[in-house]
């Protein structure tokens, strides 16, 4: 009987995780360390996308797509705001 319990308490747990497009290991995922930071700039052509990470995680971040992975980013350097203004105004340019 307890097996049986734990077996629906762990079914359910998966179903509810599985049903809030997650997982217990992907939380942690979703946040970058200190240690993970890239600090040199990365060339516009290399950026395939990016995605902000949750204001729950520890340090404000972006995580940058890049043809190999994707690394973490300080979305506030001089060259990660420049990126985003040419990404919402692709026509401006920079003097």
């Amino acid at each position: 009987m307890r097996i049986s319990l734990a077996l629906l308490v762990l079914l359910l747990a998966a179903a509810w995780t599985g049903s809030h497009g997650m997982s217990f290991r992907s939380l942690r995922a979703k946040c970058c360390s200190k240690e993970m930071f890239y600090h040199r700039k990365i060339q516009e052509s290399r950026i395939l996308g990016y995605l902000e990470t949750p204001s729950t995680c520890t340090h404000r971040a972006v995580f940058v797509k890049l043809l190999k992975g994707m690394v973490c980013v300080d979305p506030d350097k001089k060259w990660f705001q420049e990126y985003l203004r040419k990404q919402k105004n692709p026509n401006s340019t920079s003097t």
